[in-house]
């Protein structure tokens, strides 16, 4: 009878990891490759801006069709996204680095306002305890939970 092979949680982990580690070296790869082929399609004019929001516009009516998603976007978000995608196949360097501040913006916002939202807990020192023990008439002993 063969012996069960004995794997250690950190022997399990970093197998975890470095399949995680792959996988995002891969999606990094493939990211970068699908760019370079979709500017030089651009480029020769087989790929064009009406191309890239037609095809938006098609994805989401195949993944409504699919039960995927609810409903399709607005002509508006599918403009919002196909400039997204323009500005990448263009290379348009300064917009994406407005995009990106503007989007850090808009994260640090909800952060903070997040922040702003959260309830407080106060606690009450010793001795105010002490003084609603004694203003509740109990002794010494007992202790209450004030909500």
């Amino acid at each position: 009878m063969a012996m069960p092979m004995q794997v250690s949680l950190d022997e399990i982990l970093s197998m975890l990891l470095a399949r995680v580690d792959s996988l995002a070296i891969n999606d990094e790869n493939s990211k970068s490759k699908f760019n370079i082929v979709a500017r030089v399609l651009y480029k020769k004019g087989i790929l064009t801006d009406a191309d890239i929001v037609e095809s938006i516009k098609e994805e989401h009516r195949m993944l409504k069709e699919l039960g995927a998603i609810a409903e399709e976007p607005s002509d508006d978000i599918v403009e919002t996204i196909a400039d997204g995608i323009l500005q990448w196949i263009k290379g348009d360097i300064d917009s994406l680095k407005k995009g990106m501040e503007e989007y850090e913006r808009k994260v640090q916002e909800a952060m903070a306002k997040q922040q702003a939202q959260k309830p407080k807990i106060d606690v009450a020192s010793p001795a105010v305890l002490q003084q609603l023990n004694r203003m509740g008439g109990k002794g010494q002993g007992g202790g209450k939970l004030i909500i």
